[in-house]
């Protein structure tokens, strides 16, 4: 947490750079067309500086913001006024069981050592057949690999970080009781790759066949009803 709260005035920086926003783009792309939820109430969990809350909030949905970094909150209330963000932990959410239609995380559970508490927590609080979407990095990508060097020389955020497989979570859902689990995979080039616009198009041709391969990967899930 230290280190969030640390990097949050410059966090939004890189999101401004050419292939920030072309993984920003892509990102968004894959996560939102694998999400069914189209309304209702949602909560961005890890939600940093307010990412997706902002883009939850674009689409209608009655959002909120979940983060243990207070720094990082307080630019996503500058970014949403309207919207509730509340620091908590994930492993225990403030909520009341079956509130929301929708728990979408995204580059959260790299940083947390106990992924089935948190995934016990977003069972809980979703209501029977809310639906769950986690979008993390991808332990085998070349982009992992180069985040991993790159960190050894660098402090980055991936020095603290736990990489999983589409496997490993889709099988951390299913044991918690989720169905329908499903998983895909973007972005197959690391971030010094020159073509972006050639990449992006193979970004999309290969999301399903390559999934293992990609270094972002987006992972959905039902609770039962």
């Amino acid at each position: 947490m230290e280190y969030f709260n640390k990097i949050a005035p410059r966090y939004d920086e890189w999101y401004k750079t050419r292939v920030g926003r072309y993984v920003d783009r892509t990102e968004k792309k894959l996560v939102f067309s694998m999400m069914k939820t189209k309304r209702g109430k949602a909560l961005d969990l890890g939600c940093g500086t307010g990412n997706y809350t902002l883009e939850l909030y674009k689409r209608g949905f009655e959002v909120v913001g979940v983060d243990i970094s207070e720094e990082m909150l307080k630019i996503a209330r500058k970014k949403l006024p309207n919207v509730k963000f509340i620091r908590a932990d994930a492993y225990s959410l403030p909520f009341e069981e079956n509130t929301f239609d929708l728990v979408l995380s995204v580059t959260m559970f790299e940083f947390i050592h106990e992924p089935e508490r948190a995934l016990k927590e977003i069972y809980r609080v979703l209501k029977p057949g809310g639906e769950v979407v986690i979008g993390t990095m991808n332990g085998r990508s070349l982009w992992f690999l180069f985040k991993c060097l790159k960190s050894l020389f660098v402090e980055t955020a991936y020095r603290y970080a736990r990489f999983y497989t589409p496997k490993e979570l889709e099988d951390l859902m299913k044991k918690a009781g989720f169905k329908d689990v499903e998983s895909r995979g973007i972005i197959y080039f690391p971030s010094f790759f020159p073509f972006l616009g050639l990449a992006e198009k193979l970004d999309q041709k290969f999301s399903d066949k390559l999934k293992n391969f990609g270094a972002f990967i987006v992972v959905r899930g039902v609770k039962s009803d």
